[in-house]
């Protein structure tokens, strides 16, 4: 009998992330769509301080917000270490992890939102690239030799960004602007341990769109 469930849409990176992190572990889960529109009951009972996704629900206990989640799926199954076993890597690679989280209003707003937002939402990705650019000077990883939790984390940025912006037509991750990053995230997107926990790429570049002019028709 299934004890572990998850409550999550199928676009959200931060649902990805939790997946990795069981699918890494081998445990078996139920997924459950959600739709925000419409939040079930479930959702509402399992986190009714934010009534967000993703929930995991182990053996009926639900666990809010993804990082949270896969500190708790890391420390509760057996499997792979997610996190570092070093002190000071865990450190670091929860640092990248709250970095990549801060930033998703920013690339949010620059993808799909016009005016003052776009451009307030530019100037923070603009930032926030450059720092990936410097971060990512030869190495292949966030945090020592191997890939981690941090990587795991950096999927909105490795993956989404680049989605966001095919879907937009603006282009700031250019490879004659930042170079190093560019040059991780090609190999990120098509690294084996990568590729098989990401959405489709035409999916997702779909629903960018149809929620892009959805937010345009309000306006």
């Amino acid at each position: 009998m299934v004890d572990v469930k998850l409550l999550g849409l199928w676009y959200s990176p931060a649902c990805h992330k939790v997946e990795w992190a069981l699918k890494l572990k081998g445990v078996k889960y139920e997924y459950i769509e959600e739709n925000l529109q419409n939040k079930s009951p479930l959702l509402l009972e399992s986190n009714p301080v934010h009534k967000k996704i993703p929930v995991l629900i182990h053996n009926g206990k639900p666990i809010c917000e993804s990082s949270v989640i896969v500190e708790y799926i890391d420390e509760t199954f057996e499997g792979p270490f997610i996190l570092p076993k070093d002190p000071y890597d865990r450190a670091i690679a929860r640092f990248w992890d709250k970095f990549f989280d801060d930033k998703m209003g920013a690339v949010v707003n620059t993808f799909l939102h016009k005016g003052e937002e776009q451009e307030k939402g530019k100037e923070e990705v603009g930032e926030m690239l450059k720092i990936l650019d410097n971060e990512l000077k030869d190495k292949k990883f966030f945090v020592a030799d191997k890939f981690g939790y941090a990587d795991m984390a950096a999927n909105f940025v490795g993956y989404w960004l680049g989605v966001f912006q095919e879907a937009s037509g603006v282009e700031l991750a250019t490879s004659e602007n930042f170079p190093n990053f560019c040059a991780w995230r090609d190999v990120y997107v098509n690294c084996s341990q990568v590729k098989e926990y990401l959405p489709p790429k035409n999916d997702l570049l779909a629903f960018i769109q149809a929620y892009a002019q959805a937010s345009a028709s309000k306006t």
